[in-house]
This record gives structure tokens, sequence and C-alpha cells, in this order.
């Protein structure tokens, strides 16, 4: 089977993303299995599916390099904004897209009649342990746990997905390979959890690495960003309201957090190129 798709990559966080307006191929698990080996195939994150939605403009399905299928992920809808409009398949600039997590409204800017950057209405952070979900009565808001002897203090947090953030003075040095699937296998986390590693730089900026459940580490992501913000305004780090720029890896996300915990998110969104892939 020959598979066309698109290699796109938002703040690094890269993506292969098959258009299927025409019928979604076979075998989803073993295809972004075998598709996101770095070195070895296409090279990326995971697989992003981009199909017809009886409600949305388009569905969006993501499946992240082991082959699970994930919720929804930042980075990824904003190049699915810029595949749809760039391609002409449509010429509004104000899409609204079907997700396992909801409905995400995306604001097109554009240059030169290109997409450069996307806007996403991400919803609603959510502290209450069942949205999460995680194995609690409370909200986990700083909540200590040990990994490899060392106390982290976690917040937990669902921005459409899992996360569980963690503030630490110093976060270059962390062994992400070593630490990171011990909090992504925690069996507070039933569905398992994506963590963020974040380090304050002032009220207007912060650095974070993370480690995403089914791909490892990886460059950027938009929704960790999202949730590192709601976070850091609940725990009192950063203000409401207020443009917060992290810090990652593959660039900078803009995000903002209103009083009832509504997340913005703004980023750039790039084509890298476009393939066939042929699939045994």
């Amino acid at each position: 089977m020959n598979i066309k798709f698109t290699k796109m990559q938002g703040c690094g966080n890269d993506y292969i993303y098959i258009n299927c307006f025409d019928g979604e191929p076979a075998d989803l698990n073993s295809l972004a299995i075998a598709m996101s080996p770095r070195h070895f195939s296409v090279g990326a994150d995971g697989v992003v599916l981009i199909c017809p939605s009886e409600t949305c403009d388009v569905k969006m399905r993501m499946f992240n390099a082991d082959g699970s299928e994930g919720r929804m992920c930042g980075n990824a809808i904003r190049c699915i904004g810029k595949y749809l409009y760039d391609n002409r398949i449509t010429e509004k600039k104000q899409l609204d897209i079907e997700t396992l997590s909801g409905v995400k409204y995306l604001t097109l800017h554009t240059k030169d009649d290109k997409v450069t950057n996307v806007t996403v209405d991400m919803g609603y952070a959510e502290f209450e342990p069942k949205a999460i979900p995680v194995i609690s009565e409370n909200r986990l808001i700083e909540y200590p746990i040990i990994v490899d002897e060392n106390e982290y203090k976690i917040t937990a947090v669902s921005v459409g997905n899992p996360h569980a953030v963690c503030f630490l003075d110093e976060i270059k040095s962390l062994e992400l390979t070593k630490i990171g699937p011990k909090f992504e296998y925690n069996p507070m986390f039933p569905e398992r959890v994506n963590t963020e590693f974040a380090r304050i730089i002032d009220k207007n900026n912060i650095e974070m690495r993370v480690w995403e459940r089914g791909s490892g580490e990886t460059f950027a992501c938009g929704t960790g960003a999202c949730a590192t913000v709601a976070a850091a305004v609940i725990t009192g780090r950063c203000d409401f309201g207020e443009e917060i720029t992290v810090h990652l890896i593959g660039g900078d996300l803009t995000i903002k957090c209103d009083k009832d915990y509504k997340i913005y998110m703004n980023g750039n969104a790039v084509k890298v190129y476009d393939g066939t892939y042929e699939f045994n």
C-alpha cells in the first residue's frame, strides 16, 4: 500500500499527516509504529489523520509513536489548520476541529497567503481527578511523589489529555529517559500521563521539557505547555490573563490562561515535505 503523506512540525513536535477524506488506511496502530522510528523510517512523534467530520470542518485522529491513539495534540492541530488552508481545502480562517477531547477552535494567521501561526482555543484546564484521570479523592496541587528516591511535587491537570507538572529550579540536567517512564507509568494515572518539568524564569516566561506518553521526550508539547501555564497560575507562580511564553527545545509557544482556566495557545505551523510511504 502506497500512502501519501505530508511531514509537518510545530515547535519541533513533528508528525506525519495523512489526508483521509477518501478513507483511512488499515491497521493504524501498526502504521504509526512503522512510520515513526527515526533513522529507520520517515521519523516523527506520531501519525495524524485528517478525516471528514459530520459536525465540524474536519476530524483529527492521532497515533503516538508506540501505536497508541491519543486524544489530542496542540502542536499537531495547528498544522492541520495550515494543511487545510495552504492546500485550498478551505478558505476559512476560523476552523473547528473534532477531536477525542472535544471540539477545538482555530484562528489562522497568514502571510503571503500561507499560514504561519495558529491560535487555538484549547478549552478549559481541568484539575478534578476524574477529568484527568488520576486516582485520588482530591485535586493534586503540588502533591509530593517519590521517583528514584527523589521527591517531586506534581500538579495534575488535563487539557484534553492527562498531565503532571513539576516545577524545579533546574531542568537541563534531568535524565528524562530514566525518570520519564516512571512518571508515565505511575499507577496513580490509569491512562498513563504526560509529564512536564518546568522552570519559572519570571512571571511571563517558563522553560519546559516534556516526557510524552507513548513518544518519550519530544521537542515540544502544546497541551503540555498549556497544562504548565495552568499549573503555574493555580500555584501563584504566574498570573491570569497574561501572555506567557513557554520556551521549549523546539521553539516558543505563547499561552494565556483566563480566570475560568480557559486556555489559548499561539504557535507556528511549518510544512517540511510531501512524500509517499510503502506500507507492507
